[in-house]
């Protein structure tokens, strides 16, 4: 029972009474985010229109960047390493000695901030589809998606770190329900493992049909290659998938090469 819950803990990295309010903590600093996000991004529609496709491609160009970053965090870190901060994560669930508060104030800071460029990417994109409408559609379709997304998703967020907890419950019951719950706890970490290579996945495809679209040609030409139908939507994808990883890998490879000549630079 006592191992259960722990591993229930272990899903999110804070504590099981805590889950919901901190979701909700980050879900209003999405709102936020995109409170300030839409009039910006409609701004830009107004005075500048032409750098919504510059800026549709620097959000694509980002969205690789995070993916490769994903996948050569997890590459290039060995199981010794991830077992040390699954270590940390669990002292800093149990020592008295750390400031809890504190702890969930960093985590929930880190993801309003990621939220930010994440729903500025969504806006962005939002307003590209809607570039030629007039500016009450656009506000209407904007404002509609902003809070689509943050019900949509901190809802799902929301009942997601919540699944252990109803799985610690049932496998209290007895019989076939607490054969559920323990199947529960035990697929949680499972199911955020596989919502995260999900996420990793559309990153590449997003992003790079961000930017195969925004490259003059390059889409028409690839679509007429492609042979018509099913198989031709997924080379399609699979054709957006490897842009998404080579700008990624060329972001990456900038980034990198930027933080090693600034000490040389000083």
């Amino acid at each position: 029972g006592d191992d259960l819950a722990v591993n229930a803990e272990q899903v999110t990295g804070v504590d099981a009474d805590r889950e919901l309010p901190v979701v909700w903590a980050v879900a209003k600093g999405s709102a936020l985010n995109k409170a300030i996000l839409v009039p910006a991004a409609l701004a830009i529609s107004a005075a500048t229109p032409w750098a919504i496709t510059p800026l549709l491609m620097v959000g694509g160009a980002f969205l690789c960047f995070e993916g490769v970053e994903k996948v050569l965090h997890k590459v290039l870190h060995n199981e010794a390493e991830d077992e040390e901060h699954h270590q940390e994560m669990l002292k800093a669930l149990t020592d008295e000695s750390v400031d809890m508060v504190e702890f969930e104030r960093e985590k929930i800071k880190g993801a309003i901030r990621t939220d930010f460029i994440l729903s500025a990417e969504i806006v962005v994109i939002s307003l590209g589809t809607v570039a030629a409408a007039t500016f009450i559609e656009k506000a209407s379709v904007l404002v509609a998606i902003s809070v689509i997304m943050t019900v949509g998703v901190y809802g799902f967020v929301a009942a997601i770190v919540k699944l252990d907890d109803v799985g610690l419950h049932l496998s209290k019951k007895g019989g076939g329900a607490a054969k559920l719950g323990y199947l529960m706890v035990a697929g949680a970490p499972y199911l955020m493992r596989g919502l995260g290579i999900a996420g990793t996945l559309a990153m590449f495809l997003v992003g790079g049909g961000i930017i195969a679209h925004g490259i003059p040609g390059l889409e028409h030409f690839v679509h007429e290659l492609l042979p018509p139908g099913g198989l031709g939507t997924v080379l399609g994808m699979l054709f957006n998938a490897v842009v998404g990883i080579l700008v990624g890998l060329l972001v990456v490879g900038v980034v990198e090469g930027t933080k090693r000549l600034r000490p040389t630079q000083a």
